[in-house]
């Protein structure tokens, strides 16, 4: 049996210092194929561009099978999973991202949401983040004790979504749900050199303050915190709705 294919991914572009640190340590454990933005693509999301051509070129500067796409970091997934991969992948990795994705950032991010397209192409993924203008590397430590377990399950025939957050001084690993990440959100207006305005929205996280077992609290303290994620996001009050939308409708009748 040959070695497993690994695709690493992210939405920093093909350039980015987290990129070739996680290429380099999945590289330890299978044959890597990089797929990644031609520029920075953060906040994507899970867009994908339906509408409009791809582009892509190979970059043997930065080493073999790695390639640039004109587009999102789903694109990059969905184009090397059904294209420039031989094989579907067994793993996706994407990172690594420069900025935490705790709490409802998993909404946003570029990074989680090339792993959750790697999820829905039929394979493991996990999403890897560090504290912001920390080391990349520092993520290299728990990669390796992840994707071993990760690829033995897919073996298995398992699927796994995984979120990984790494703070600066990390002082272990633990598993944690989503919590309740703060902005201070806002919008600013300015005007053109016409007088006409345009907007900046968005803001920076406000500090962490939260001594909760949720993936924020836990990196405030100093862990390593891993989320395991599903793409049903149905909420648990589901029978509650049945039964009052069955009781407006019988209502009605």
């Amino acid at each position: 049996m040959g070695r497993p294919l690994i695709l690493v991914s992210n939405d920093d572009g093909i350039r980015a210092p987290g990129l070739r640190v996680l290429a380099r340590v999945a590289a330890e454990f299978g044959d890597v194929l990089v797929c990644a933005p031609t520029e920075e693509r953060s906040g994507f999301s899970h867009a994908i561009s339906l509408h409009s051509s791809l582009r892509t070129n190979s970059t043997p500067e930065l080493g073999d099978n790695w390639y640039a796409v004109s587009g999102t970091p789903v694109d990059c997934v969905y184009l090397a999973s059904l294209h420039l991969c031989e094989r579907r992948p067994d793993l996706v990795l994407t990172g690594v991202n420069p900025g935490y994705n705790l709490g409802a950032d998993v909404f946003y991010s570029g990074t989680v949401g090339a792993a959750r397209e790697g999820l829905l192409r039929g394979c493991t993924a996990m999403a890897v983040s560090v504290e912001a203008e920390a080391d990349p590397a520092l993520s290299v430590p728990f990669v390796r004790q992840l994707v071993p377990l990760l690829l033995a399950r897919a073996a298995l025939g398992e699927r796994h979504l995984l979120n990984l957050n790494v703070p600066r001084k990390p002082t272990g690993l633990r598993v944690a749900r989503l919590g309740h990440r703060s902005y201070d959100d806002q919008v600013d207006e300015r005007k053109d050199l016409a007088g006409r305005s345009y907007f900046w929205i968005g803001g920076p996280p406000a500090p962490i303050n939260d001594d909760s077992d949720s993936d924020i609290g836990l990196v405030s303290r100093g862990f390593a915190a891993l989320t395991p994620l599903e793409l049903d996001i149905t909420a648990p009050e589901i029978d509650d709705w049945a039964t009052w939308v069955a009781a407006k409708d019988s209502s009605t009748t």
